[in-house]
């Protein structure tokens, strides 16, 4: 099993699914290094996730600048 600890979860992404899990967006540290920020679907308990996505600090600022200007040019 992976080592991981939930530094903090950002939010919330969406509402569980049929298999039980929730969305969410956390700033995790794999294998105590150092944390970076996630996306992935997490069980209650967060003992089973989906697959994800890791982001770098510059990633994930990369995808908010996109996502405001996205919203911000309609």
């Amino acid at each position: 099993m992976t080592n991981f600890e939930i530094i903090e979860t950002l939010a919330v992404l969406s509402e569980r699914d049929r298999a039980g899990f929730q969305k969410e967006l956390n700033v995790i540290s794999w294998g105590g290094r150092k944390p970076k920020y996630d996306i992935r679907g997490w069980s209650d308990d967060h003992e089973k996730m989906t697959k994800g996505i890791i982001l770098s600090e510059e990633e994930f600022i990369k995808i908010a600048q996109a996502g405001l200007e996205s919203i911000g040019g309609k």
